[in-house]
């Protein structure tokens, strides 16, 4: 379980996340929601610590992540998978080297143990015999799966996704959201996505926190938020699902 707890942050005086609070479940897929510039993916560089809060805390299974020291901090990183927008594929590595990149950083492994790892992770999302194509090879969807199985590779027990489905098909999309949903509830692991995938929400949105200028307005399930009694979160809704007619999609 992943706690926060009154986050704040600002640029330049502009204030972009106001008393923050919340708790992310174990085994669950949490999802972060809101609009463009609602201060979600800085949310996330939060919790991760990739940026420093201006008043609040991350806990990582109570332990107090933004005030610990280097040592505490360095071993609950070992204990993070991230999945970036767009993948972030090294293009000068083949999907082996960037799968195994982790266990280069991260752990003292044998090559053979990584090795044996990496191939485990790579036919657990589909993608067997492509260690050696290069990034520039393989499809938009392939590179996610490669994500996945990179963010996963050293087992992690807490696992963030940033926009996971940017750039993909609608169809690839649901791929991407099931392998994710599979692989949480598999592994037990303590799972953060943000997104404005409104199929995303409605598919595998188990826990959600709805964020909009700044604050959060509304937390609850998929099968809550079409009733949420908040108005932001009703247009957030009718505006996705609006989008998604003219781009010839269905919210499924």
């Amino acid at each position: 379980m992943i706690k926060i707890k009154n986050i704040s942050k600002s640029f330049n005086e502009k204030s972009v996340l106001r008393n923050i609070s919340g708790e992310f479940d174990k085994g669950k897929t949490n999802l972060i929601i809101g609009s463009s510039g609602t201060g979600k993916s800085v949310l996330l560089k939060c919790i991760v610590g990739l940026l420093h809060p201006d008043t609040g805390y991350a806990f990582y299974d109570l332990r107090n992540f933004t005030d610990a020291d280097k040592d505490v901090k360095s071993e609950i990183r070992r204990e993070i998978g991230m999945l970036f927008q767009g993948g972030a594929l090294f293009d000068s590595k083949n999907v082996e080297e960037n799968v195994m990149f982790p266990l280069d950083i991260l752990t003292k492994m044998p090559y053979a143990e990584k090795l044996d790892r990496v191939n485990f992770c790579l036919k657990r999302v589909g993608l067997e015999n492509v260690n050696k194509k290069m990034a520039s090879e393989i499809s938009g969807g392939m590179k996610k799966r490669v994500g996945i199985a990179r963010a996963i590779v050293n087992n992690p027990n807490y696992l963030f996704c940033d926009e996971p489905n940017s750039g993909l098909d609608p169809q690839t999309s649901i791929l991407i959201d099931e392998l994710i949903s599979e692989i949480t509830h598999e592994f037990n692991i303590t799972t953060i996505i943000v997104t404005h995938d409104m199929n995303s929400v409605l598919g595998i949105g188990e826990k959600i926190m709805f964020l909009h200028k700044g604050d959060k307005l509304w937390e609850g399930s998929n099968e809550d938020i079409t009733h949420s009694g908040v108005k932001e979160l009703d247009d957030f809704v009718f505006i996705n699902k609006v989008m998604r007619s003219l781009k010839g999609t269905k919210l499924v």
